[in-house]
């Protein structure tokens, strides 16, 4: 595909909004018969609320947990050891998705490890996990979060209330409040480019090849040769495993490790305060003790 066939898709505003309203129709057959505004029984709500928990009843989630048949498993795969910093998959995450300033639905994180003169900076590409058991899902009282083919995580924008509960509980900071819609803002995996046999905007856009995405149930995709290449030479590691979230994330070099006590969690998101130098040495100096 060329170039200007690639870019045409996003060049208007209409475009955008089309894809937002494409999202918001799919996933709504998906939602098991949901309809804009439906929530939880006054009975569920208060039994949910007895038991000290922001996560609904089962009844509720349940089949939004499971995603259509459609015989693929999507995932990620982020090599960080290729990573340098350049922020080409934040810019076109942005731009593919109207993303506002100051809001991030992807954001690579930093940190300065070793000591003079043995040091390096690694980074780490951070965005939603897609969870297989995935805590927004839970947690969504108008039931706009659910599953869509791929085991996609994604926002019915016709339900979504703006109640923020699924931010409160990723344990990844991998959702925003929109300032201006006031509703949940997540990545979906660029679902209206995957409709057109299109990688996700930050895939191609990645100049050193870090990211891979694509179907893990197809041994000879790009992904599963890479994750079973790097699984066997490297080993492969996966974000805060003992969430219990089951992510759909491998990544491979020592960035998570490094990096994993800066990566927001529950009730926080992405921050541009992540690339405010004089934040840097605070953070190292808390972490050194210093």
């Amino acid at each position: 595909m060329s170039f200007e066939e690639d870019t045409s898709m996003t060049d208007s505003a209409s475009d955008k909004t089309s894809r937002r309203n494409f999202l918001g129709t799919t996933s709504a057959a998906v939602a098991g018969g949901l309809v804009a505004g439906q929530t939880l029984s006054a009975d569920a709500a208060e039994s949910s609320v007895a038991a000290g928990s922001k996560f609904q009843p089962e009844a509720f989630w349940k089949d939004r947990m499971t995603a259509p048949d459609d015989g693929k498993m999507l995932g990620w795969l982020v090599d960080t050891r290729r990573c340098f910093g350049c922020h080409a998959c934040e810019v076109s995450c942005k731009s593919e998705n109207d993303v506002p300033l100051g809001k991030f639905i992807r954001q690579t994180i930093y940190k300065d490890v070793g000591e003079y003169p043995k040091v390096a900076r690694v980074f780490l590409p951070m965005a939603c996990q897609h969870c297989e058991d995935a805590p927004c899902i839970k947690a969504c009282p108008c039931g706009a979060l659910h599953k869509e083919v791929g085991g996609t995580v994604a926002v019915n924008y016709e339900v979504c209330s703006g109640h923020g509960t699924c931010a409160e509980v990723c344990p990844y900071g991998a959702i925003y409040l929109d300032p201006v819609a006031k509703q949940a803002v997540k990545c979906h995996n660029c679902y209206h480019r995957l409709e057109h046999d299109m990688e996700p905007a930050c895939v191609p856009t990645c100049p050193s090849e870090a990211l891979y995405f694509g179907d893990l149930n197809d041994p000879e995709s790009k992904i599963s040769v890479a994750k079973a290449e790097l699984e066997a030479t490297e080993g492969l590691t996966q974000l805060r495993p003992e969430k219990g979230t089951k992510p759909r994330t491998w990544f491979a070099g020592r960035a998570p490790v490094e990096i994993e006590e800066r990566v927001p969690r529950e009730g926080e998101s992405y921050s541009p305060d992540a690339y405010n130098i004089y934040n840097w040495k605070e953070a190292h100096d808390a972490t050194e003790g210093g």
